[in-house]
């Protein structure tokens, strides 16, 4: 048998490294209640529930007839109409198209503060669909909407759910931060399906930057001595990244294609282009690896001989996110009574994240993204497995029990003036409010 009849390799098997993440998880007791917070009544969270399970079946039916119909980043037109119905079948006024995108949607309910959002998300991706299980991310968001908006009349206070289109690389989100819709907004909660509950785990800021390198064309075997390669300088930039990696930072991440590498093996390419995208923890160590990736992409051009145009954030940057411990610890008390056994931050190793927009939204408002066990512990995100279990029944489950735990924090949020400082002063504490717009025009 020959080498290329053996490709494509089978994947490594990381079974052991697994076996030993589930031997700690399975060990770990997972968060404590904090006896020091009020939070909100046991009564207003037993009506919170009752609401959830009055909704239950019409939830899970919501997230299969989104997950049925995947639609790509601001094309989500199906996802945008059920949900505004759903809602408006129940009672709340919604608004379709607000802040100027199609595929958003808004709708309150009470009055003044304290104002805490709900954020959903309902786009696909291309090819295989829910994988990232955004119908169950929409879905609890919803529902945590609801049944908290029947329990104003004693908390006080008033309840959003904002659909944010496009986070799958379009940065909705930070499309509707800068029309104003975070700004009368006190804390922000959503939620994320994963192979574990997790009540904090961080995702990593992201920049797109492509770097398109023009050389001269000439006849690559009679006189290529008249040409200037650009390939050669594409080629020499994905080296030097690949030779960047080993003095990153641990949860630093740069990976790219070829996006253009020439027309013919006879023609010395004119042309070629690259694209990357540069991901890390914290906003200045990613303002510095755009920095050092950007000089790479300079040197491999005078290296050939070569121009290059480098163009960064074709798409919005997604900030790394800036979550709220005070919340986030109080999602844990309430998805743990729904018999989830909820991780602090660190238990799962931070190196397996991602990007999120909301990382945009928590450097403005205090917000939670916490992480909702629907799949056995290893199955990818952005895979058809992962889709899969996002209709499945553990899904369903992680609709309710993500809506009631979603409904219980911002419930918590409106009855509790500790609750609410203590969130303030963890935001003060971790940077306070970011200005996105200034530092990426």
């Amino acid at each position: 048998m020959t080498i290329s009849e053996e490709h494509p390799a089978p994947p490594p098997d990381y079974s052991q490294m697994f076996e030993r993440l589930i031997g700690e998880i399975e060990r770990h007791p997972g968060v404590e209640a904090d006896s020091e917070v009020r939070g909100a009544e046991q009564a207003v969270l037993d009506g919170a529930g009752q609401a959830v399970e009055r909704h239950a079946d019409a939830l899970v039916d919501l997230s299969h007839d989104i997950h049925d119909h995947p639609e790509l980043a601001y094309e989500e037109t199906y996802a945008a109409d059920a949900v505004s119905t759903f809602l408006t079948e129940r009672g709340h006024e919604t608004t379709p198209g607000a802040y100027g995108l199609d595929t958003a949607v808004h709708v309150r309910a009470g009055e003044g503060h304290p104002r805490v959002a709900f954020l959903a998300e309902y786009d696909a991706l291309p090819g295989i669909g829910h994988a990232c299980g955004h119908n169950v991310i929409c879905t609890t968001a919803v529902g945590g909407f609801l049944a908290a908006a029947t329990q104003l009349g004693t908390t006080g206070g008033s309840v959003e759910l904002i659909g944010t289109p496009a986070e799958e690389g379009g940065g909705g989100k930070e499309a509707i931060a800068r029309a104003g819709g975070f700004d009368d907004v006190d804390a922000v909660v959503m939620l994320h399906p994963f192979f574990a509950d997790v009540a904090e785990h961080p995702f990593i800021g992201v920049r797109t930057v492509v770097a398109t390198f023009t050389g001269i064309n000439a006849h690559a075997a009679a006189l290529p001595f008249l040409g200037r390669n650009a390939l050669d300088a594409a080629v020499q930039a994905y080296t030097g990244i690949a030779q960047l990696r080993q003095h990153m930072l641990p949860t630093d991440r740069v990976h790219g294609v070829f996006t253009d590498g020439g027309a013919k093996p006879n023609i010395v390419p004119d042309r070629a282009e690259v694209e990357f995208y540069v991901r890390s923890a914290e906003p200045a160590t990613l303002q510095e690896l755009c920095t050092r990736v950007d000089a790479i992409f300079q040197g491999a051009a005078i290296q050939a001989g070569c121009s290059v145009e480098v163009t960064w954030d074709r798409t919005p940057v997604y900030m790394p996110t800036r979550l709220n411990g005070p919340l986030s610890q109080r999602y844990a008390v309430h998805a743990t009574a729904r018999g989830r056994r909820v991780l602090p931050g660190g238990v799962i190793p931070e190196a397996l994240t991602g990007s999120t927009d909301l990382g945009n939204v928590s450097v403005r408002v205090p917000s939670i993204h916490a992480l909702l066990d629907i799949a056995p512990f290893g199955v990818s995100l952005h895979t058809p497995e992962f889709a899969a279990f996002a209709r499945s029944e553990t899904g369903d489950a992680g609709v309710t029990d993500g809506a009631y735990a979603l409904a219980g924090t911002a419930l918590d949020y409106l009855s509790d003036a500790d609750l609410r400082a203590a969130v303030d002063e963890d935001f003060a504490a971790g940077g306070g409010v970011v200005d996105v717009e200034a530092l990426y025009p």
